[in-house]
């Protein structure tokens, strides 16, 4: 074989090699995002993060309710399915948005909540091998296409945040807001067979952040000037610093980097099964990438 043959073959090969990687860089993967928006200033710059990322398909934008809440408005998930519409709009972006359950999930009978987000939901489940859901507040919608097609759940990969997680004593807690606003909910999820990867606040809490540090990082663009004004024209805009909670558990879903995950074996009254809940979190990490991946996105 000649000189000319063999460099012309080993530069095919690495064309190959470099097509193959690239094709693997830019692979795309589906979710539901499921999103009580009108409930804290977090969801919109989660959305806004998930939104701006290539390597994501949003199939469809799921509005949640908060209202079991004590200050929440006589329609919350009415108000999270306006704002999902606002930041669409803000954002020059089209994506499918379906209502979901009006409030948690009934006490008896039929105790699902039937809604455009949860058949939405039965019909990617039926249609795919796999659908992977990203819940920012109570599962009602997740929980309720369970309820109704239990055999969907194992096809389900629900990231969620929400509960406390006492890792050394394998402790799991639910008084915090995402799992009291709908606790039944929760259970269907726990004793099902859908696979959950679970983002505690006591993790999450790591997410703290300025809002002058936040200004001045993100006030020069027209999109973080738009979220900003959803800080300061929330019921207590005038706090200094917030958590930004749904931001983690978008930002290690694309990012798997940035958060450590630690398998745990829930006890018997919850679920009695395996369930992978996030230990660590690079919060730093997180703000940097979220500031980079804002400041260069432009509307199309």
């Amino acid at each position: 074989m000649s000189i000319f043959v063999r460099v012309f073959l080993c530069a095919m090969m690495v064309c190959l090699a470099f097509s193959t990687s690239t094709i693997q860089a830019q692979e795309v993967r589906s979710v539901i995002v499921d999103a009580d928006t009108g409930n804290e200033v977090d969801d919109f710059y989660a959305l806004a993060r998930i939104f701006m990322e290539p390597s994501v398909e949003i199939t469809a934008l799921n509005s949640a309710h908060w209202q079991t809440s004590h200050w929440a408005v006589p329609n919350s998930m009415e108000n999270s399915h306006r704002l999902n519409q606002q930041l669409l709009g803000e954002m020059n972006l089209n994506l499918k948005t379906l209502r979901g359950a009006t409030a948690r999930m009934y006490d008896w009978g039929d105790r699902a909540q039937h809604s455009a987000a949860t058949y939405e939901i039965i019909r990617q489940a039926k249609e795919k091998d796999e659908l992977t859901i990203l819940v920012l507040g109570a599962l009602t919608n997740v929980a309720s296409a369970i309820y109704l097609e239990p055999e969907i759940a194992k096809k389900l990969k629900v990231y969620w945040l929400g509960t406390t997680m006492d890792f050394a004593n394998r402790v799991l807690k639910r008084d915090d807001f995402n799992p009291l606003m709908d606790p039944y909910a929760l259970d269907v999820l726990l004793n099902s067979e859908a696979e959950m990867f679970i983002m505690p606040i006591n993790v999450a809490v790591a997410m703290e952040i300025d809002f002058d540090e936040l200004q001045a990082k993100t006030q020069d663009h027209f999109l973080g000037k738009f979220l900003l004004d959803r800080w300061t024209n929330h019921l207590d805009g005038s706090r200094k610093s917030r958590i930004l909670w749904d931001l983690v558990l978008i930002s290690a879903f694309i990012y798997p980097d940035f958060g450590t995950l630690t398998e745990v074996q829930t006890s018997r009254d919850n679920g009695n099964r395996k369930i992978k809940f996030y230990s660590e979190i690079d919060s730093e990490a997180i703000y940097q990438d979220f500031y980079e991946t804002l400041l260069a996105f432009e509307k199309e």
